[in-house]
C-alpha cells in the first residue's frame, strides 16, 4: 500500500475535497482554451464542469459505498445532491437572466448575470464526479 491510497481508506472523504479542486481546475482549463478568461471561473458560479455537481455526486458515491446505498445517510446524500442539482440548473439559471434585465435597466451597478449552470455542465460535473471519485476509491 502507498501512503496516499492509506490516508484515503483511513479519510474517504477526502476524496469529494479532491474531486472539487480538479472540477476547479477543469473549469480553468476549459474556461482558458474558450475564451482566455479562466481566471474568471476559478471559485466562481457557472462553468464546465460544475464543481457542485461534481462535488455532490462524489459525496453520494462515498456514503452509498461507505454505508450502503440502502441507508437512511445515503437518502440524504440523495436528496441533498438532488437539491443542489436543482438548483444549479433551475433557481441560479433564473437569478441570472433577472441580473441580465436589471443590468439593462440600471447603469451605476452591474450585477453577476452567470450564476447558473446548463444541464449539460451539471451532467459533466455529475460525469466528472463520478469518474474520479471511482478512480479514488479503486486507489484506496
Amino acid at each position: 500500500m502507498t501512503p496516499l491510497s492509506d490516508t484515503l481508506r483511513t479519510y474517504l472523504f477526502l476524496i469529494p475535497l479532491v474531486v472539487l479542486v480538479l472540477s476547479e481546475i477543469v473549469k480553468y482549463v476549459v474556461e482558458e482554451m474558450k475564451s482566455g478568461a479562466g481566471h474568471r471561473h476559478l471559485f466562481q458560479q457557472g462553468g464546465m464542469p460544475s464543481s457542485h455537481s461534481a462535488f455532490v455526486m462524489s459525496l453520494l458515491i462515498i456514503v452509498g459505498h461507505k454505508m450502503g446505498t440502502d441507508s437512511v445517510e445515503f437518502a440524504i446524500a440523495t436528496v441533498f445532491a438532488c437539491i443542489v442539482w436543482y438548483d444549479a440548473i433551475g433557481v441560479r439559471a433564473v437569478l441570472g437572466e433577472q441580473a441580465r434585465v436589471l443590468n439593462v435597466l440600471q447603469h451605476f451597478h452591474r450585477l453577476k448575470e452567470t450564476l447558473g449552470h446548463s444541464f449539460t455542465e451539471v451532467f459533466a460535473g455529475i460525469a466528472f464526479g463520478a469518474v474520479v471519485t471511482m478512480i479514488g476509491i479503486a486507489v484506496s
